[in-house]
């Protein structure tokens, strides 16, 4: 009884011994650039531009009933003055998509025949855009001889 228990724990000992060793008869290729079968090089996805189509709320209003928007679509940007049971016009104008990713700065050339039948649009020809995650779609207004920096973000 003694021999039968030596010689079983014999070959435990002996099977675990076994199986600490390196296995030499792997099914994968031996690579010679040092690196292992399951290290592979991802590229990082590369940085796409903003999708600024949508409505953009002003962020930084002091009354949460009065308030700017701008709408972009297709090739257009429009601006409107927001209050109680009131909506009126302040640009429209031209909008140019961004095509790299990051901060991004635009020019718009106004609408300025539609805008001229609006009683508090702007008069002006141009007006500059900018796009950041910070501040969304950003522009300075100017109104009772205060200019501000409207800030966005996308609703």
């Amino acid at each position: 009884m003694k021999k039968t228990i030596a010689l079983l724990a014999a070959a435990l000992l002996l099977a675990g011994l076994t199986a600490c060793g390196e296995n030499t008869t792997s099914d994968a290729p031996a690579k010679t650039d040092g690196t292992s079968k399951t290290e592979t090089k991802k590229e990082e996805p590369k940085p796409q531009p903003a999708d600024l189509t949508g409505t953009w709320k002003q962020t930084n209003s002091n009354d949460p009933n009065s308030y700017m928007e701008a709408t972009i679509s297709g090739d257009t940007i429009e601006v409107n003055w927001i209050g109680t049971d009131a909506k009126s016009l302040y640009w429209k104008g031209t909008y140019q998509a961004p095509t790299e990713a990051g901060d991004w700065k635009w020019t718009s050339q106004g609408d300025t025949e539609t805008m001229a039948q609006s009683l508090l649009a702007s008069q002006d020809a141009t007006k500059d855009f900018t796009y950041s995650e910070a501040d969304g779609v950003s522009w300075e207004t100017t109104a009772l001889g205060t200019t501000i920096t409207v800030k966005t973000t996308k609703q």
